[in-house]
């Protein structure tokens, strides 16, 4: 584990102390009263969640993001006034176990409409190296509507300690946003919740998300008929993101170091990676729009590899090949599809 990305928690809870001390009451009152004029005043904890509510929401929100565009998710520090305007909140919206110091801050807040996103569909546990097997549609809503609770459950016991575990033993993946079946699961989720948030806009919400769920349907069929026949299924990695995505389109990811994005992979692993690179027919190291592409590169110099961006979709930014979650799944679809040989 990467120290640099774990923020003390006792710095945040000082800072939430900090920030309730300055607020009034407002943020018990009933999420439909708004903060925003008469919108609902969402705080949204990184990009994926935010598209959510912008787009599931539509005029009746106003959101704030508390990463930054450019800004790595995983490495985010909350400042005093950040925290401070979790607590005046009529909704948040997260994603538990990418961010240690949201998920604090979020927990010590009060706000009354908090939504967990990895609630609302089945968390997986998934290596540096993860075999895809091609579910497809059939049995998916079943499954999550059977086995719900039980991946709440297994997903707050992974989430204890470092808050980021990416598949390490004992841990869930978090990155189920770059699954678009689990992305529409979730999707559905926080209409519902926003259903209940605020009751007058009931009819919008649920049309929002009938919309979206449309949308990720169609991204959803575009990956399987892309990914169906290809030269090879082995795609390499510098950043472990991709295990649901291999999983749902029958693909094999090859992270270089598993969970940092930037770590150097030792001798061993990139002689390993070159020897699965021949047997597999791999072309491609990716590495993501956030992070620095040296580790991938030096990985694709020792083994005559080509590099290539496969976005992890932590952050929209004017590097990304898209302007939105919809359009930068296209580009890494597109991407994959020539790193992988499409037919």
């Amino acid at each position: 584990m990467n120290v640099r990305r774990l923020i003390p928690t006792t710095a945040v809870a000082g800072a939430v102390v900090l920030g309730l001390t300055a607020l009034s009451a407002c943020s018990t009152s009933d999420a439909a009263d708004g903060g925003n004029g008469d919108k609902l005043k969402v705080t949204a904890s990184f990009y994926p969640m935010q598209f959510l509510a912008e787009r599931i929401g539509g005029e009746h929100v106003a959101v704030t993001s508390l990463t930054k565009p450019g800004v790595e998710p995983h490495d985010l520090e909350l400042t005093p006034r950040q925290i401070g305007s979790i607590s005046e909140s009529d909704y948040v919206l997260y994603l538990k176990g990418i961010q240690p110091a949201v998920d604090d801050a979020i927990q010590q807040s009060g706000v009354k409409n908090t939504v967990d996103a990895a609630t609302l569909t089945t968390l997986e546990n998934h290596g540096a190296e993860v075999s895809g097997h091609d579910h497809g549609h059939e049995g998916e809503e079943e499954h999550a509507d059977e086995h719900g609770h039980e991946g709440e459950e297994a997903h707050e016991e992974h989430s204890e300690g470092d808050g980021h575990n990416h598949g390490e033993e004992g841990g869930a993946d978090p990155h189920i946003w770059l699954d678009p079946v689990k992305y529409a699961e979730v999707a559905k989720g926080v209409g519902k919740s926003l259903e209940k948030a605020d009751p007058d806009h009931a009819a919008d919400y649920k049309k929002n998300t009938e919309a979206l769920v449309g949308e990720l349907d169609k991204l959803n069929t575009a990956y399987e008929t892309g990914l169906k026949n290809t030269a090879t299924k082995t795609f390499i990695t510098t950043h472990s993101a991709f295990g649901y995505l291999a999983e749902r389109y029958g693909l094999t990811q090859q992270g270089i170091a598993g969970i940092d994005p930037e770590a150097e992979p030792t001798p061993a692993r990139i002689q390993e990676l070159h020897t699965i690179a021949e047997k597999e027919k791999a072309t491609t190291v990716f590495f993501e729009t956030l992070a620095s592409d040296r580790t991938a590169k030096t990985l694709a110099k020792d083994t005559g590899l080509k590099t290539g961006v496969l976005d992890p979709l932590e952050g929209i930014t004017k590097k990304s090949q898209g302007a939105d979650y919809i359009e930068v799944m296209e580009s890494n679809l597109a991407a994959l599809q020539k790193a992988l040989g499409a037919k």
